[in-house]
């Protein structure tokens, strides 16, 4: 048994989440892959997937072996790379990526030809997506994320500090009256953003006098995507408190109104995430420290001085 041809297989397999998606992608015959997998359990003396008519899941063991897997291959593509092509710059290769999609289209889109300028032999493979993607299971190489980090088993960087506003559009301030005071927002709605990740509706905070002041509002509609969020606020549906790098464009234009801008919202963290064995990848070393760079250029990532 080819060992790497094997390790290779098991990756894309996992990667792909389909035995006949990888086989598509590897030009192969999905009893081939089969075949492969059966052979690589049956030389470890251990069971790396759990198949079902509808997914594939990693058993503890894949886990591990699936995570020790991607850390060699990239090992290996990083030594052949460095060998190859001494007259190119720059490393090659791909990268799988994944962040908030508001952040995403918003953010990073907007300046990803800079990175393919500066690396154009790196591929880059990005979901935009707010449901909580595991990393080990699906292949990710780096992942954005905002607020507080929860999974001690990755490395977290913070590159930035997201800011928000508390706003509305002028027709609803016309209908319902502009809050003067935290107090005064129990008397108005909300339009209500819930975590696409967790289905649970983000807090209300105002920071007043150096503590944290929560808020308990009620709205007439509930969404779980940042966007539509500030789509929902532009139509009058009620208050907002989205980021402010969203809603900048509206604010100036005057689309929507800064209101109790003496209390401001909490910032949350902005941080990039990778698995320990993957830190020192040069071509992830390059983005991350390419994409911090956005972040701080970025008004609305840092903090207000």
């Amino acid at each position: 048994m080819d060992r790497l041809k094997a390790m290779q297989t098991f990756v894309r397999i996992v990667e792909a989440n389909s035995f006949s998606k990888a086989a598509e992608t590897l030009n192969l015959q999905r009893a081939s892959l089969t075949s492969t997998l059966q052979n690589l359990e049956a030389f470890l003396g251990t069971r790396l997937l759990q198949r079902s008519t509808r997914r594939l899941s990693l058993t503890p063991d894949g886990a591990e072996y699936f995570e020790k897997c991607t850390q060699i291959l990239a090992t290996i593509e990083d030594l052949e790379n460095s060998f190859r092509d001494h007259g190119q710059k720059g490393p090659k290769g791909k990268l799988r990526l994944d962040m908030p999609g508001a952040v995403g289209r918003h953010v990073v889109l907007p300046r990803i030809a800079e990175f393919y300028d500066a690396y154009p032999d790196l591929e880059l493979v990005m979901s935009l997506t707010d449901r909580l993607v595991d990393m080990t299971q699906e292949g990710v190489d780096c992942a954005l994320r905002v607020g507080s980090l929860q999974d001690s088993s990755l490395v977290g960087r913070q590159i930035g500090s997201m800011q928000f506003v508390t706003c509305a559009s002028p027709s609803y301030l016309k209908r319902y009256g502009t809050p003067r005071t935290i107090e005064e927002l129990r008397q108005h709605r909300m339009v209500t953003h819930c975590s696409g990740r967790t289905g649970r509706a983000f807090d209300w905070d105002f920071q007043v006098e150096g503590k944290v002041v929560k808020v308990e509002m009620s709205g007439i509609v509930s969404v779980n995507d940042a966007d539509a969020h500030v789509t929902c606020g532009l139509q009058g549906l009620g208050l907002m408190q989205p980021a402010r790098y969203q809603v900048r464009e509206y604010l100036d234009r005057g689309e929507l109104v800064e209101v109790l801008s003496q209390w401001l919202p909490v910032p949350r963290p902005v941080s990039l995430l990778y698995p320990q064995n993957r830190k020192n990848v040069p071509k992830l070393r390059l983005f991350a420290d390419w994409v911090e760079q956005i972040f701080r250029d970025h008004i609305d990532f840092n903090e207000p001085k």
